[in-house]
């Protein structure tokens, strides 16, 4: 494990963040899902389009590369059907600061921003506010390192 990874493990869990790694670190999936395959902890990525962190229900759900998304309403669900590519978060669900820096973080679902139509979502507060300080600069960063990353396992990096 590299020393950067280290310090961000360790400053994430003394600030109680979100749980670090929820997903398997051990995994080489380019998608960030739950042990049963629901992405984004179960929140309504149409939601996040018009502005809202909003939890989904499995009573509307649907797949979309192999991972499970909860919607809000069934016209969030039909939405999403017709382009998911459209709704579906950058990097996988993963934290779009830690692609930026090339690592593979969890997401708190409730830190979020959606630019130019992309959702991108990060790990807490503190890496939300960072990641926004410098949008363009991060973006061109994950979008370079996105390539050599999104198949190797977190602990990999």
């Amino acid at each position: 494990m590299n020393i950067a990874k280290s310090v961000a493990i360790a400053l994430a869990l003394a600030l109680g963040s979100t749980p670090l790694l929820a997903f398997d670190a051990s995994s080489k999936a380019d998608v960030n899902l739950s042990a049963e395959r629901v992405i984004v902890s179960g929140y309504d990525v149409v939601a996040y389009h018009a502005g809202k962190a909003m939890q989904g229900s499995p009573d509307h759900s649907a797949e979309f590369n192999g991972a499970v998304y909860f919607f809000a309403s069934a016209a969030n669900r039909d939405a999403f059907q017709q382009s998911p590519q459209k709704f579906a978060p950058a990097y996988g669900g993963f934290c779009a600061m830690g692609v930026a820096l090339g690592q593979k973080f969890d997401v708190d679902p409730t830190q979020f921003k959606v630019v130019d139509g992309v959702l991108y979502l990060n790990k807490d507060p503190e890496v939300a506010e960072l990641w926004s300080k410098a949008i363009p600069k991060n973006i061109a960063s994950a979008n370079q390192h996105w390539p050599s990353i999104k198949s190797k396992a977190p602990e990999a990096l």
